[in-house]
């Protein structure tokens, strides 16, 4: 049975005028992030070059939050204490939910929790198979080589099909990796292979079992009706998760409303992550978050 929707919502005039009214408190920079990549999964930057980039961008606490993967936090933590910078331990765990991937970002864990441990082993398992899936598909769209650079990738780096993106467009086949997506590797396109990730369930235990707050990433981002949205939320707080992301990389003042009208609606903490990749997705830029608005309650509250 599908998880009930929330009250019904104040009427749309007043909801704009109160949203606009909190979007008048967001207009100074936020020195938080708590949603970035390394090369320990598809960001372009080692965990030294992200750490100098944020204190060069004014970012005061940072979580960096690799895909299905904590391999990249001692050198992150090391890095930061050198800038000054407060590290956030955070890991981005995928799933799928009612036929739909999304992504479940694990704050202030504990990396080696025996469960979130068997977990990431089996995400990467995972990982690593539909990385040869796509591979494969690849080389029959002509492009050779692909599965002998799947096979030579280190097992401790985890290949996501941005990665493949980049290829693509390293090899000048596309112009970009949006073009590169929107051709061959979003779904029902000729290189996508599709998952069955572990459940939103399933993650969120294995976050809360390694002393970690579970966030909702970038929630508007998924191809989903306000209605889905909300469904997805409701069963994403009765699942046992804290907090979701109100603000995102390029997320207009529209959005961040929805965002905080959302976060509002379910008792969810408020979280801000730019999703920050670097080179392979620069349409995203380290930094540019505005401050949460004093209404909502801010996940690192949670944390400290």
């Amino acid at each position: 049975m599908a998880a009930p929707l929330p009250r019904p919502e104040p009427p749309a005039a007043h909801r704009r005028a109160a949203g606009t009214a909190r979007l008048d408190s967001m207009t100074r920079p936020s020195t938080v992030d708590l949603h970035l990549h390394t090369q320990a999964s598809d960001g372009s930057m080692t965990a030294q070059e992200l750490m100098q980039a944020a204190a060069e961008a004014g970012l005061r606490t940072v979580a960096v939050t690799d895909h299905d993967t904590v391999a990249g936090l001692e050198a992150a933590a090391t890095a930061a204490r050198s800038h000054g910078i407060e590290l956030v331990a955070g890991v981005e765990l995928s799933v799928s939910w009612q036929r739909r991937t999304l992504h479940i970002v694990g704050l202030d864990i504990d990396p080696d929790a025996d469960a979130l441990r068997e977990g990431l082993e089996r995400l990467q398992a995972q990982r690593r198979e539909r990385a040869r899936a796509i591979a494969i598909k690849l080389e029959k769209l002509g492009d050779t080589g692909a599965v002998r650079w799947v096979e030579a990738t280190p097992d401790n780096r985890q290949l996501t099909r941005s990665h493949f993106a980049m290829r693509l467009v390293e090899a000048g086949v596309c112009p970009d990796a949006k073009r590169a997506f929107k051709r061959y590797l979003a779904p029902g396109k000729s290189a996508y292979v599709a998952t069955q990730w572990p459940t939103m369930e399933e993650a969120i235990g294995w976050i809360t079992a390694a002393g970690g707050t579970a966030v909702v990433a970038h929630p508007l981002k998924y191809p989903m009706t306000r209605s889905w949205r909300h469904r997805m939320l409701a069963a994403f707080r009765d699942s046992g998760g804290s907090a979701m992301e109100v603000c995102s990389g390029n997320s207009d003042a529209e959005a961040i409303r929805t965002g905080i009208d959302d976060a509002e609606s379910f008792g969810l903490r408020a979280s801000l992550g730019s999703d920050f990749h670097g080179s392979s997705q620069p349409w995203i830029k380290l930094g540019r978050l505005p401050a949460l608005p004093e209404n909502l309650r801010p996940v690192l509250d949670r944390m400290r």
